[in-house]
């Protein structure tokens, strides 16, 4: 157990190390020490709740990081994935009906809290993105950079929650839309990584003959997907389920991933090499994963006050300044706050 323990302290160590080297904001407008004097109890109040919630329930750590990659994928990091109601994103029987209520619930408490103690001045899509960074390192897994400034968006993106990546697809349609989104193959080899724990509803895993997938795994799936509910789920690592680490890879490996997507990732000429690498090394999955996050939440990030705000309640669209006029004499716009 001691063994174990100095060999976590030494991976996060160089995590660490390797994150620090390649520190600065990335995005204009960024900065780690943005709340400094505007919210200075920010963090601590961020990790006070996570603490909590994963104390009750660890299951929180990747509904986080599952709720994070579907607002960034869409239409930036933003927080529109969290506004509720008609027209938002959170569409029934789509890839965000099952996003679930204990991460939701968690940032809307951090980000009342937030509120009471800094009065709009923290954005919702900055509280998830500290959120799943503490939430993360809890459940073992490497602490990434963050830049802080983000602002919210006025409205949702529906229409843009099809372009969330398919568990359905292979590696090639993956690559190609994760090069729409500015990310790399090797960010989607690092970020897919994010499946060594969490579950899948058992209507989003495809049904795979033995050639494809482990036969006593796919046997399992038969008789537990069948006939499946609404609730009925699988874990996404057979191997270690419940903890951040490289099992996932190792899975890979012996034919044990639950998606199309996920085992694709060992047959394709493009990715296969570095999850490979990945399986044999985990402070090499750490290192890349976190410099994969740290560049997936500066997407599509909003920073100037005509585009986005900080919402007031994050579950409630917000009403985008009047713009009064904009001529090229002007010296800028006038706004309607």
């Amino acid at each position: 157990m001691a063994a174990r323990a100095a060999a976590a302290v030494a991976v996060v160590a160089l995590v660490c190390a390797v994150q620090s080297s390649l520190s600065g904001a990335a995005v204009p407008g960024l900065s780690p020490g943005f709340y400094k004097t505007t919210c200075p109890r920010l963090e601590q109040i961020v990790n006070a709740q996570v603490t909590a919630t994963f104390n009750n329930d660890q299951g929180v750590a990747p509904a986080l990081l599952r709720i994070l990659f579907h607002d960034c994928f869409t239409q930036g990091c933003d927080a529109s994935v969290l506004i509720k109601g008609r027209g938002s994103e959170q569409i029934p029987g789509g890839p965000n009906g099952t996003l679930r209520r204990v991460a939701l619930d968690l940032i809307d408490r951090i980000h009342r809290e937030a509120q009471a103690a800094c009065p709009r001045v923290v954005s919702c899509a900055d509280v998830t993105v500290l959120a799943t960074r503490d939430a993360l390192f809890k459940a073992g897994g490497p602490r990434f950079n963050v830049d802080l400034g983000r602002l919210d968006s006025f409205a949702p993106a529906p229409d843009k929650v099809n372009d969330l990546p398919s568990p359905f697809d292979g590696a090639d349609r993956h690559i190609q839309a994760f090069k729409a989104r500015k990310l790399s193959t090797d960010d989607l080899v690092s970020l897919s990584g994010a499946h060594t724990f969490g579950v899948a509803h058992c209507g989003v895993i495809a049904p795979r003959g033995t050639p494809s997938m482990d036969p006593q795994l796919a046997e399992k799936l038969r008789k537990t997907c069948t006939k499946p509910t609404a609730t009925t789920t699988q874990d996404l690592d057979v191997l270690t389920p419940h903890v951040f680490d490289n099992k996932y890879y190792q899975g890979l490996t012996q034919k044990k991933g639950m998606f199309l997507s996920d085992q694709s990732l060992i047959d394709h000429p493009l990715t296969k090499n570095l999850a490979l690498t990945f399986s044999k090394n985990q402070t090499a999955f750490f290192i890349e994963f976190a410099k994969s996050m740290t560049k997936m939440t500066e997407m599509g990030v909003i920073t100037s006050k005509l585009q986005g705000e900080v919402r007031a309640d994050c579950t409630v669209a917000g009403k985008p300044p009047r713009i009064e006029a904009a001529t090229a004499a002007d010296q800028g716009f006038t706004a309607d706050m």
